[in-house]
């Protein structure tokens, strides 16, 4: 898995979503893997963001564009020629969407067509992996861990764009990126992620960090829903792995590719809580009474297709998740986030060799 750490560099690297929690870090690794990263967003929403914090902006080429606008994205590419895309620019909330479920569709449905179309018209690109969600499989709730050949579903709008998505992805790959393409076209569903620098609306690491800051309670929604937690780093190594394979054997890892944590890892809402008190040193919890909408109470993934055929695995422990994303809250007041968010990289990067 460490084969990764020289592949990148001077490579064209091109991530939709840079402005992002997960793109900001997937960003900051790659630069200091020294690829030459261009980065295609919108505004990073607060100024608190890692994006902001770290700095990041202004050690890559950065475009602020929305993936609906094709004809901006189809200059950019143009312009670039990326060797490489990960497509990360979407709408990620499950109760934004409900708010907003016209905007979360065509975000993550027109979108990523639009970079497919993109990618279809872009002879540069050689490998591309497109992060969907693992809330994109029909979730009967049945105990058993979700494989990629599973049917895609969704009860939500968010939940269904993004098994949606999922189809289009495949739809193009069997129709334009066959075995005589040289472009290796991949997606990626993570469970949920967690680290520091996220600072979402209705996520519960970020609830937590804003409720003790402000010196109150937490408020559970959903403390018995079961969910596949992970620290950023385990599923950002996945898809840098699987980009790598991409680049040199399309046709073998072109597909659907599950990135979730050992099952040890998966916990209630209510246990991660807890954990993530314990390193933070601080914190209270309450229980959110109000009727909610939906949010599936069980979510796992099945990891066996990336352990075997791409010889992917997660590294950190529940414990080790929580340690780290507690770490980087309690210290990015005081420390330099980009050298606090390297120091983290590294540490991981260790676990490889």
């Amino acid at each position: 898995m460490s084969s990764f750490l020289n592949f990148y560099k001077n490579k064209k690297v091109l991530i939709t979503g840079h402005t992002g929690f997960k793109g900001a870090w997937l960003t900051i690794w790659l630069n200091q893997l020294g690829a030459e990263v261009i980065g295609v967003a919108l505004a990073p929403k607060t100024q608190r963001d890692i994006f902001v914090l770290s700095g990041i902006e202004d050690k890559i080429f950065d475009y602020r564009e929305d993936v609906r606008d094709i004809s901006k994205i189809k200059e950019i590419f143009q312009e670039e020629e990326p060797d490489i895309v990960f497509h990360l620019a979407a709408q990620a909330l499950v109760l934004e969407s409900y708010d907003n479920p016209l905007y979360t569709y065509e975000t993550n449905i027109l979108g990523t067509a639009n970079i497919l179309e993109t990618i279809r018209l872009t002879e540069s690109v050689r490998s591309a992996v497109l992060v969907t969600s693992d809330k994109c499989y029909q979730n009967n709730e049945t105990g058993r861990a979700y494989e990629e050949s599973d049917p895609m579903g969704g009860f939500d709008p968010y939940s269904s764009s993004k098994g949606a998505s999922e189809l289009v992805i495949n739809a193009y790959r069997s129709s334009f990126f066959g075995s005589d393409n040289t472009c290796g076209i991949a997606s990626a569903r993570a469970g949920n992620v967690i680290g520091g620098g996220d600072w979402s609306e209705n996520r519960i690491i970020p609830d937590c960090v804003r409720s003790f800051e402000n010196g109150s309670s937490v408020y559970l929604r959903n403390p018995k829903a079961i969910r596949p937690w992970q620290h950023v780093l385990d599923p950002l190594g996945g898809y840098l792995l699987l980009a790598m394979r991409l680049y040199k054997e399309p046709e073998k890892f072109s597909g659907a590719w599950n990135f979730g944590p050992p099952i040890e890892n998966q916990h209630s809402v209510f246990e991660i809580v807890q954990e993530f008190i314990k390193h933070y040193r601080a914190g209270e919890i309450d229980f959110d009474h109000n009727k909610n909408k939906h949010e599936a109470t069980l979510l796992a993934l099945d990891i066996t297709k990336a352990t075997k055929e791409l010889e992917w695995q997660p590294v950190l422990g529940f414990e080790e998740i929580s340690r780290l994303t507690a770490e980087w809250y309690l210290n990015y007041q005081h420390q330099d986030v980009y050298r606090l968010t390297h120091k983290q990289i590294k540490e991981f990067s260790k676990r490889w060799k």
